[in-house]
């Protein structure tokens, strides 16, 4: 199933992160039920930066993080299987877990080729 891809803000609409780009986003990570369990703003005081589409997150922040512009803030939803399926994340995140993500893109740097 893909990622459920909700717009709250705008990006610029025409930078979109390609495979292997550096990218980097605040998030609120949370469970279907709204509890959070993860956030960039309060847990960790900076922005989350990784090389995206290459399987260095889970399949879902490949996927749907690719869909989002510089500067867009959207809500990803994120089924079991593209996140971390029947293992889970003990103890924060259970089995079968579908999580939601408020994303804000704040940057993409291209990959060097």
């Amino acid at each position: 199933m893909p990622v459920e891809h909700q717009v709250t803000q705008p990006g610029d609409g025409v930078t979109f992160p390609r495979k292997g780009d550096k990218v980097k986003f605040h998030y609120v990570g949370k469970d279907s039920a709204g509890k959070e369990f993860d956030n960039t703003y309060t847990d960790h005081d900076r922005p989350f930066e990784t090389e995206i589409g290459t399987g260095k997150v889970i399949q879902g922040w490949d996927q749907g993080i690719m869909k989002l512009s510089k500067g867009e803030k959207a809500r990803l939803t994120i089924t079991p299987d593209l996140a971390f399926g029947s293992e889970g994340m003990p103890p924060v995140i259970p089995a079968n877990a579908t999580l939601i993500f408020d994303i804000w893109l704040l940057d993409i740097t291209p990959r060097r080729h």
